[in-house]
């Protein structure tokens, strides 16, 4: 049994204001209360967030046979059609009724590099198919990183650490960051209304595996956190769309970081019946980056709550525990 839905307010942090420590504690007090903000002034336009909606669109628009040529690949690259994803076994009946298409750092096969996990090639559209698409994805790939590192520093303030303690070529220097294209069909199509009685939802519930993720939304509200995932019963709130702005929410990565002292929020997607256009940029630090307890964040009343880990285990697990096995798909099972 669910309460019945609410809207939430959420603290706004302008990455223009000169007043760092106004930002800072605004972001604290998000980060204990519910690990999600909104990020407002970043330097990215709005004609170009316009056209980057605008170019996600008509990928999404094409046949299905076109965008099954790009199916994700072992790197997690390329398209993930309706289904595919399944992020809350426990309480969905089939997956997220959503469509993706991830796009990563872009390594070249013959670079070295590649062979690790979650880097390497991306998969791109045909230019005659969808001329300027890659140029277009990858200049936000950029301009979204640099948003990331500057809200990065100010949640290293925020922990009592040094301004660029994420800046280090271990930490956001090399990152593992993740551009994912979404799309929620309206119920006209699929019939399927998110209804969580019924196990049927947009994106089950789940919280972020990694350090922070920006989200770009259309107007279409969507999205739902639970800010007690131990309430009984759950307790969820709408989080409204911000125009021209991000909404940010911490990851797991963070929490563990932090020892629990910021929060990495459960949330998921429930919808209306209408479409729903998102953009999130996950990011990661570093693969060889180990997670362990921050020393600001440690006592002998509070000692380490999580084992030290490295970022690309961590990841490469919960990648595995939400996806479909790619062999499903050449089985003709999915």
């Amino acid at each position: 049994m669910e309460s019945p839905i609410s809207r939430t307010d959420l603290n706004c942090i302008s990455l223009a204001d000169p007043d760092i420590q106004k930002s800072v504690e605004l972001l604290k007090q998000a980060c204990l209360d519910s690990g999600f903000f909104y990020v407002v002034d970043h330097g990215i336009s709005q004609e170009f967030m316009d056209e980057v909606f605008y170019q996600s669109k008509k990928f999404f628009d094409l046949p299905h046979s076109e965008k099954m040529k790009l199916l994700r690949d072992e790197k997690n690259r390329g398209y993930t059609p309706m289904l595919d994803e399944i992020l809350d076994p426990e309480n969905q009946v089939n997956g997220d009724y959503k469509e993706g298409y991830y796009i990563g750092v872009e390594v070249p096969a013959d670079n070295p590099d590649s062979n690790r996990p979650f880097y390497g090639p991306n998969q791109w559209p045909s230019e005659e198919v969808l001329p300027k698409w890659r140029e277009v994805m990858e200049q936000y790939h950029r301009e979204a990183l640099r948003v990331a590192k500057s809200v990065a520093r100010i949640i290293a303030l925020a922990l009592d650490l040094d301004v660029d303690f994420f800046d280090r070529p271990e930490m956001l220097g090399e990152p593992i960051a993740t551009l994912r294209l979404l799309h929620y069909e309206g119920g006209q199509k699929t019939g399927q209304v998110s209804n969580p009685a019924k196990g049927v939802y947009g994106a089950g519930a789940h919280s972020d595996y990694g350090l922070i993720t920006l989200l770009a939304t259309d107007d279409v509200v969507g999205l739902q956190i639970c800010k007690d995932r131990n309430a009984q019963p759950q307790v969820w709130e709408y989080v409204a769309p911000v125009k021209g702005g991000f909404i940010v929410n911490l990851g797991d990565m963070l929490e563990r970081w932090s020892n629990s002292i910021f929060r990495s929020t459960l949330h998921r997607v429930v919808l209306d019946g209408r479409q729903r256009y998102s953009i999130a940029y996950f990011v990661e630090p570093s693969h060889d980056c180990v997670v362990e307890c921050l020393p600001t964040c440690k006592s002998e009343t509070n000692p380490p709550k999580f084992p030290p880990i490295t970022c690309s285990a961590y990841l490469s697990q919960r990648y595995k525990d939400t996806h479909a096995d790619l062999s499903a798909y050449s089985d003709g099972k999915a």
